[in-house]
């Protein structure tokens, strides 16, 4: 199972030749895929209009989604606290949910976010940059 984070699915997304969608497939290997509530608060907020709002929404309802337990918003907190204590920055409280959520499901986060490689630095974050 391999957790794809927003950042991704924006470049595959946009890409209208469809060929980051085939190396999405290829870096997949066949692995499921899952995604967590954040991601699609993230995707959904990105619409331009109306259609693509419906056509995502859609898309969005048929996909597994990773759930959080009731300590997983402290860690997050904390290892936003515990970056910014050493000195690095990650831009958004969001990426350390979604890290969280890999973490605690043992997945591996494939993303093209900076945030999640500092996370990585603290938190025994499975995690892989998608190289297009």
């Amino acid at each position: 199972m391999v957790l794809v984070d927003t950042s991704v699915w924006v470049d595959v997304f946009r890409d209208a030749s469809g060929s980051r969608r085939d190396m999405l497939a290829a870096a997949l290997e066949g692995e499921p895929i899952v995604l967590t509530r954040f991601n699609q608060l993230e995707m959904l907020q990105g619409c331009r209009d109306e259609k693509e709002w419906s056509l995502l929404a859609s898309y969005l309802e048929d996909q597994d989604y990773l759930n959080l337990s009731d300590n997983a918003w402290q860690e997050a907190a904390r290892t936003y606290y515990d970056l910014r204590r050493t000195g690095h920055t990650v831009h958004s409280p969001i990426d350390c949910c979604i890290a969280q959520a890999a973490i605690d499901h043992d997945v591996l986060l494939l993303h093209r976010d900076k945030d999640f490689e500092t996370i990585a630095l603290i938190r025994p974050l499975r995690q892989a940059r998608v190289a297009w």
